[in-house]
């Protein structure tokens, strides 16, 4: 049986990624320092960010996909809000993919725990973000 996913909500969810993403990573809000501590440096080209552009939005539109399966069978198995079912959905796919993932990784990595901290509460917004249109947009 295949969840029941309103994929307009999935598709704005997508979106939305790039939104949050433009928002945290521009340089006065945490760009700066994800550059500096992550060892980025842009190359000042448009044409450069292209790529991860293109990447972002694919891998984005998997997880929005994800997550409004997953809230449809959260909310089929627990009933309720389907927003809070969403909002919940969202940061337990958060804690125990994402941010799981990426404490271990940035851990082998020698990785700067702030940087850690950095990308885990980015990510966590932006899946709260994506549960938060996947709930009011409903199925």
């Amino acid at each position: 049986m295949v969840p029941e996913i309103n994929i307009w909500a999935v598709l704005v969810a997508t979106l939305s990624t790039m939104v949050v993403g433009s928002l945290w990573y521009t340089p006065k809000v945490f760009g700066n320092y994800w550059m500096r501590v992550a060892k980025v440096s842009p190359s000042g080209e448009a044409k450069d960010a292209v790529k991860p552009i293109l990447i972002t939005l694919a891998v984005s539109f998997v997880s929005a996909l994800v997550l409004a399966g997953s809230v449809a069978i959260a909310q089929e198995f627990y009933g309720g809000s389907f927003l809070g079912n969403s909002l919940i959905t969202a940061v337990i796919l958060w804690a125990g993919f994402t941010a799981a993932r990426f404490i271990t990784h940035d851990a082998f990595e020698g990785r700067p725990a702030g940087l850690t901290a950095l990308n885990c509460a980015h990510e966590l917004v932006t899946y709260l973000v994506m549960g938060l249109i996947i709930g009011l947009f409903g199925i």
